[in-house]
Formats: structure tokens, sequence, C-alpha cells
């Protein structure tokens, strides 16, 4: 076996072990649950209290986000912008009601638009509020809770440029205002205000709050993919799964799962799904301390801001401003939001993974390409060809050492029968070749070991990024997130009959028109070279073209749709670079010879 067919094995195999580990060695863990005999009933569901505001409050009241609340039917005020529609719910002054107009949970006409946030006793209830925690003096009677029924003073429906203030006396000299402001995307300001009419100065400490009740019944629970709390303190990320929520530690003062983080100057927390996202975001600058809690009795995850305690005299008042962002989780929107509003490190928001060195880049290019063509996948196309065109250098040297490796096949051939079985003579005298030559055996395998970071990160874009989701190309390929939705079971959709459904067994057998063509290209990329004298390396490579075609198969179409524009634009550049220096390719002897040695070897 020479070296060049030892080299290009060797990185077809890693290529192939790589995302064999991946998508079948390792699935993703099943969810841990909690067993509801061992979880231990929580009374007690206030938040901590700052270090320097004493609280009031009894063990066992309602406290902000305690599911005990009983919701009453109280007229909603209307949340109506180009990009949003929901409504604020005036018990608890909380925004509990909130969908996407852009998208569409399917494809199906007349498909229900996405819903991110629910109220409290819905399924799945989703909602953020605010609030004040009580200082010396006060008590949660005296502060505006979750069952506190505000008052609508100013505006009617919210909307871009069309605040509205909601307001609540609690008659002993305090009366609190919550203002709601909306701009054209996704993103809700938030201000609230506490005027003291009364004789003696108040302590209080506001905070805002995101509840989640249970995990959402759509988490994929996909290991290459972060579902759950998302928190940046300080330039720091951190992320945690739902179960690593459940597997916090107990807080003796809370009484629930919790971790708590200071922040001296910038940070922001929420809740991530794979396309959506609610997080809160107190202004850059603001102290404050992020909590993240699980409380088991109720099976509620949330992350709260807890800001400083302000100290509020006779005759004065304080307003303190905190953001919301809650809906996609496109590219340009929170990049927008990073920099205009200094939130540090939104976009990373999107979960890049590890190549994000990779991934950032990838997507930037191929978000620029799609603003000019308006169609990902021929954005994914032409990507595909600035990706070649970087690589060019190093796949002219690889393909370059591969045509002089064919002149030096009888010189090598020579060395193999003089060396026997000598193993260190036949490798002494092949470097030497090599050197007298300046041949490196090894750049033939170069170029297929830089496609494995860019595959990986290049699935990682079109499998994160909400940009790609429902992307159409053409024809029936209108969502190139998804699977290629043809098969050979309907013969493409000719027959009246549904293709498999993604992911079953019958998926992988009754493919579609993309992986044939993956499959396909991969192959005739190979007949450019003989077939190695080596049976065992012929035979790797007859079949290892059609093992790939039925294992990606169910693959994302655009990332399908990505190797084989890689692999033709590669079959182009081998041709013709190994033309130039004098190598001419027997492209259809090639195929026929490796079919004679074929039906020889059966018979």
């Amino acid at each position: 076996m020479d070296d060049q067919n030892k080299n290009l094995i060797l990185a077809t195999a890693l290529s192939f072990a790589v995302i064999l580990v991946w998508f079948v060695m390792f699935p993703p863990p099943e969810p841990v649950r909690d067993d509801p005999a061992a979880i231990e009933q929580v009374e007690d569901l206030m938040p901590p209290v700052a270090p320097d505001t004493e609280s009031a409050g009894v063990p066992g009241e309602a406290a902000p986000g305690d599911t005990a609340t009983a919701m009453r039917d109280l007229p909603p005020v209307p949340i109506e912008t180009e990009r949003l529609r929901g409504t604020i719910n005036l018990q608890g002054g909380r925004l509990d009601d909130l969908s996407l107009k852009d998208y569409r949970e399917t494809l199906d006409p007349g498909a229900d638009i996405v819903r991110l946030l629910s109220r409290e006793g819905s399924d799945e209830a989703f909602y953020a509020l605010w609030g004040w925690r009580p200082g010396s003096g006060l008590d949660w009677d005296n502060v505006p809770g979750p069952e506190t029924e505000w008052d609508l003073v100013e505006g009617d429906t919210l909307g871009v440029g069309s605040p509205v203030t909601l307001e609540w006396n609690n008659g002993n000299g305090l009366t609190f205002s919550r203002r709601f402001e909306v701009d054209a995307d996704f993103m809700f300001s938030i201000s609230q205000s506490v005027r003291n009419d009364g004789g003696a100065t108040v302590r209080l400490a506001p905070y805002g709050l995101i509840a989640r009740h249970g995990e959402p019944s759509d988490l994929e629970n996909f290991f290459i993919l972060h579902e759950g709390l998302i928190k940046v303190t300080d330039g720091n990320l951190s992320e945690d799964s739902y179960s690593s929520m459940r597997g916090f530690r107990v807080s003796d003062r809370e009484g629930t799962n919790a971790e708590v983080t200071e922040v001296s100057e910038n940070g922001w927390l929420g809740f991530t799904d794979k396309y959506w996202m609610a997080t809160l975001i107190p202004e850059p600058g603001q102290r404050f301390t992020a909590v993240a809690r699980y409380v088991p009795s109720r099976d509620i995850y949330q992350t709260r801001a807890d800001l400083p305690t302000e100290v509020v005299g006779p005759g004065e008042s304080v307003s303190v401003q905190t953001m919301l962002f809650a809906g996609a989780k496109e590219w340009s929107v929170i990049r927008n939001y990073q920099n205009e509003k200094d939130i540090d490190r939104f976009i990373d928001a999107i979960d890049w993974g590890w190549f994000f060195f990779l991934t950032k880049p990838i997507f930037a290019v191929l978000y620029w390409i799609n603003g000019f063509i308006g169609n990902m996948g021929w954005s994914i196309i032409v990507l595909t060809l600035l990706i070649k065109a970087v690589l060019l250098p190093l796949a002219w040297k690889s393909y370059v050492s591969m045509a002089k490796m064919k002149e030096l096949q009888p010189e090598m051939m020579a060395i193999k029968e003089r060396a026997g079985d000598d193993k260190q003579k036949l490798q002494k005298e092949m470097i030497e070749l090599y050197k007298t030559k300046k041949v490196n055996p090894a750049a033939g395998c170069l170029p297929i070991l830089m496609q494995i970071p860019i595959f990986f990160s290049l699935y990682k874009v079109i499998f994160v990024t909400i940009e790609l989701r429902h992307a159409p190309w053409v024809g029936v390929f209108q969502d190139l997130s998804a699977p290629d939705p043809t098969s050979i079971m309907n013969f493409f959709g000719l027959l009246p009959w549904a293709a498999p459904v993604p992911g079953s067994l019958l998926s992988y057998i009754f493919i579609g028109i993309l992986p044939i063509g993956l499959g396909v290209s991969m192959w005739l990329q190979m007949r450019l070279n003989p077939a190695p004298p080596d049976k065992t390396q012929a035979m790797i490579f007859m079949w290892m073209p059609w093992v790939f075609m039925f294992i990606l198969g169910v693959f994302a179409s655009g990332l399908i749709l990505y190797w084989i524009a890689n692999n033709v634009i590669t079959f182009m550049q081998q041709y013709f670079i190994m033309r130039i220096n004098g190598h001419k390719p027997d492209l259809v002897g090639n195929i026929f010879g490796g079919m004679r040695k074929k039906g020889e070897r059966a018979k």
C-alpha cells in the first residue's frame, strides 16, 4: 500500500469516525427527572433580601413567581407591533402573553404563529414580572406583588412609540408606577417608579423576574444545542440546562435550588430555546445580583435580577430601568442590540459551539451573501465557492503532490520489490525518494482534514440559526434546516403517499434526491484516480460514497447541499490542477476499469 493511499484512507476514515461518534455513539442523554416523593415541600418562596434591606416578609406569604397566585379575569392591555402581538396582564402588571407574528410553528398553510410567553395557569406558563422587595418598616402588603391589581393610567395599546403606564397606590403614602415601552423588534423597556407621599423614609429594592413552569415540551435535548438558563455576568458566559438547574445547591435562605452571582457592571440572564429567548437586561453599568433557581415543589424555573436597595425620603421619588428581550434570536437584531445598547456578549445568545471561531465568521459571510442573493440555498453554494477559493493554495499544493506521486509509482514499486520484507529499508528509501523528488506524501490528505471543522461549523450554523429555519431553496426544498423532503419510497414526490418521517429507520433507507447526489458526486470525485491495486483499499473506496450517502441522508438539506457543491468544485479543481501539472486523469477508464475489475473478482 503506497503512502498516498494510506494518507487518503486515514483522512477519510478519520472524517467518518468523527461523524459516526458524534451522531451515533453519543446520543443526547435522557433528561433527569426528580422523584416527586423525594421533593421537599417549599413554603417560603420570597426572594433573598438585599444586604441593606430588612425584609418584613412572613414565611408562607405569596411572593414573586409563586404559582399559588389565583389569576383573575382582568381586561388585558394589548401589545401590537409589526412583529409582536400579545397583552400585559393587569394582575401583577406582568408580561405574560406574547406571540411572534413573523414566525409560524410549521410550513403548513394556516399554521399558528409562534407563541413565546403564556399566562400562569396555561400549559407551559412562561412570563416576566417586576416588583419591589420591602425594607425596614414595610411588609409585602405595602409593595406590589403578583396579585396586585394595577390601573392603566396612560395609553391603551403598547406599540412602537406608544408606551403604556400602570399605577398602584398602597394606601400608606406610596404610589408605584410601571411604564412599558417596546421598539420595532423584540426589546421592551420597563421603568419602575415609586413616589413617597408619606412622612417616613422607606427602603425598597427593585427586581425583575422571568418564570417558566416546567420544561418546554419542544425541548430537543440534543447535546450540541444548549437550551435552558443562559447568563452573562461581567463578561463571563454560563449556560445551564434545566436538569443542571435542578441540581443547584439548596439555598437555606430560599429553600430552593439556587445559584447567586454578584454582577458589578454588565450582565443579563434568562431562558433560551433553540430559536427564541427571553432575558432580563439591567442597564449597562448597573450593579445587580443575578439569581437562577428551581422551585421543586412547584416545578418552576426562575431567573431574577435583583437591583440595589433604593432609599426614598418623604416627598421624593425614584425610578429604575431594566430591559426585557423577548423574541427571535435573529443575528442582525441581537448584534445591533449589543452594539447600540452596549449589551455585553449579547451575540453569544446564539449557540455558536466549540468552533465559534469558525461558526461566527462563516455565518457572517453567509448572511452577507444572502443579502445580495436573497436565497439561502444559492447563498450556501456561493459560500462553498468562497471557502474553496480560500483553501485553493492548500488544494493546489495537495493536487500537485498527488500528480507527482502518480509519476513516482514505478519507482515506488521498484523500491518495494528491492526491500522485500525489510520495512526499515523500505521506509528509508521511500523518504529519500520523497526528498529527491520534493514530494510531500501527507499533502494529499490536508484538504480533507481541513473540511472536517468547516463541515461541523456549517452544520452548527444551519442547525441553530433562525435565518436557516424554514429557509427555501427551489421546488420542494422549502426548509434548508430540515432533512430532504423527497424519498425513493414515493419516487421523489411523484407517487401519492408521504415520505418516511425524518429520523425514522425508513428515512435512513429510502433517501431523497440530495443524499443520492451526495453519493454520486463523492463517487465521481474518487474516480479521478485509478482504483488501488490493494483489494482492501479498493473495497473501501468502492463502498465509502454509498455509506456516507445513507448516513448523512437525514442531515439538514442545506448541509448536504453544501457537501454536494464542495464535491463538485473539488472535482473540477483536482481535474484541472492535475492536467496543468502534466497528469491527465482518465475518468472514463477509471470508472469502467473499476467495473471490469469488480466483474473479474465476481468470476
